[in-house]
């Protein structure tokens, strides 16, 4: 049974007026102030040794698993490793120092059990066979809260099923597919925008990453909203700044995230800290915009048939969602809908400059493939037979999200006593999945899990792989698995295909400073701490 700090002094407090009835020769009643502060002071520091010492120690279930050889400090534990960078290599070392049969155990701060899920029987059996045994910790829940309100990432249980499922045609096979065009069209006018900057460039070189959260934002305004945000023509939208600024990955907001994890809301809302001023700022002019979506889209479907296919028309079709609860939906779209792709291209752009012979070979094959890029927004093009059908552009785009998945660190909690492998796993201990880790992790993928190689997802007859070579589904994880998993899987690897296909077939790309120690970080999501500056030299299609 576990007591709330307010319940325990109570029961202290009987205690003492107990103790003062009972035995007035051992406790004087005017001494009953003294003797209460006695009591907590005695009982707490029982109770602090036994949580710190006693039952991580000597009681846990959990301390028998495999643990890490080194790393561990006194009271801290391995819990530093939430502030390292990038964002899950201090896992995938753990995965590589420790011998295990799925699940490694470390202490975070005060001792506090958890638990690195390591294996892919052990990956399957919390996010597939027992899925609702594990949700999202409340503390991270309540964090991301602030940003995506209460939409379909951050609902559990029977609330999220019915979300998932009146959500679930706007990500049918296809409807993905009648988007292509979408995704192609915004590839190429991305690559007009990146020429038209170049111009006034002397010395070619660009910033990219905020032109894939331009475009990316406004694919996902097109498929999720049935409007075009027009944020490539408008490099000051607002919908851009919000999020950019939300999403820039300094350290200050890594900080700030994890402290969240570890002190409750109220403690951060009352720091006088000027990013709890912007949060508040930028959540609000986010929550404003999504709102005035919602009002417009509602007065403009009094007019439009009824065969939009967009994810705010099929909401507002069921009549599940009130007005509040859409809003919430398109927080959560908008944000993980463009952040997905736009992670991904950034990092495209950085593996294909330091591969110049990987890039050379997927020029070719698009340039063979497609000899008029603008032919393919025709009606009567099969845009998306042909580019599924690219083994190397395939391979490159598998590759670039096995190596820098979006979010590089998940974590689930146990909501009831339950196991994993077998092993037993107590009512509220904290599970680590870690993409990054799982990814790059070398008894999954070999020797070359941390290099860039697109060929392990081409097989011997020149077709693209499922699994990359891996045994299993379960290494890799990007999208995660099972009733939790990402449910735009299909949506965004379409456009980071087009994407992918249309840049890359209209520039060659270079590192700005090739000297460059390229540095991922981030909050939640994987991006550059200091941007991805490239230089661009535009080549003529099909030469």
């Amino acid at each position: 049974m576990t007591f709330a700090p307010s319940n325990i002094l109570l029961l202290l407090l009987a205690e003492a007026a107990v103790s003062f009835y009972f035995f007035p020769h051992v406790f004087p009643k005017n001494a009953l102030a003294s003797f209460f502060l006695l009591f907590v002071t005695v009982q707490g520091t029982a109770w602090c040794f036994y949580k710190l010492v006693i039952y991580p120690f000597f009681r846990s279930p959990l301390r028998h698993l495999p643990h890490p050889p080194k790393g561990s400090y006194p009271l801290v534990g391995h819990g530093l490793i939430l502030f390292k960078r990038p964002p899950g290599e201090a896992f995938l070392r753990l995965l590589k120092q420790t011998e295990n049969d799925g699940l490694i155990h470390f202490r975070g701060f005060f001792h506090t059990d958890r638990l690195l899920v390591a294996s892919p029987a052990a990956i399957a059996d919390v996010l597939v066979h027992q899925s609702y045994d594990f949700e999202k910790p409340p503390f991270a829940r309540n964090f991301l809260r602030k940003f995506l309100g209460d939409g379909l990432l951050m609902t559990e249980g029977d609330e999220h099923r019915h979300q998932r499922k009146h959500i679930m045609p706007a990500f049918s096979f296809r409807h993905i597919k009648e988007l292509y065009p979408v995704f192609w069209s915004k590839s190429i006018e991305l690559c007009e925008v990146v020429k038209r900057e170049l111009l006034d460039k002397p010395d070619k070189v660009l910033d990219i990453g905020h032109f894939s959260t331009q475009v990316t934002l406004d694919i996902i305004g097109l498929a999720g909203l049935g409007r075009d945000i027009g944020s490539l023509r408008n490099s000051d939208d607002a919908l851009v700044q919000n999020y950019e600024e939300i999403l820039e990955p300094s350290t200050e907001k890594a900080v700030y995230f994890v402290l969240h994890l570890l002190f409750p809301p109220w403690v951060m809302t009352a720091l006088p800290w000027k990013l709890n001023e912007r949060v508040k700022v930028t959540t609000g002019n986010l929550k404003r915009i999504c709102g005035e979506f919602v009002a417009e889209k509602k007065s403009r479907m009094k007019m439009e048939s009824e065969d939009h296919k967009d994810i705010l028309s099929i909401m507002l079709r069921s009549n599940n969602f009130s007005d509040d609860g859409i809003v919430d939906q398109l927080l959560t779209f908008l944000a993980a809908g463009h952040e997905t792709t736009s992670s991904a291209l950034t990092w495209a752009t950085y593996l294909l400059s330091m591969h110049p012979n990987v890039q050379t070979r997927l020029r070719r094959e698009i340039h063979e493939n497609i000899p008029d890029p603008k032919a393919l927004s025709g009606p009567n093009f099969a845009i998306a037979t042909l580019l599924e059908s690219l083994p190397y552009l395939n391979a490159v785009c598998n590759e670039v999200l096995r190596m820098f998945p979006t979010i590089p660190v998940s974590a689930r909690m146990a909501t009831r006593d339950t196991t994993v492998c077998g092993h037993f796993i107590p009512k509220g201990t904290l599970l680590h999945i870690v993409p990054w880790a799982t990814n790059r992790d070398p008894a999954l993928w070999g020797a070359d899990s941390e290099k860039f190689v697109p060929e392990r997802w081409i097989d011997e007859s020149g077709r693209t792989t499922m699994n990359g070579g891996a045994d299993s589904n379960y290494s890799f994880l990007t999208f995660l698995h099972g009733p939790r998993s990402c449910i735009g899987e299909r949506f965004a690897r379409a456009e980071l295909r087009a994407l992918v296909a249309a840049f890359v077939g209209d520039f060659q790309m270079q590192m700005a400073n090739p000297d460059e120690k390229v540095r991922p970080g981030g909050t939640i999501t994987s991006k550059p701490i200091d941007g991805m500056r490239l230089k661009l030299e535009p080549v003529t299609w099909g030469q």
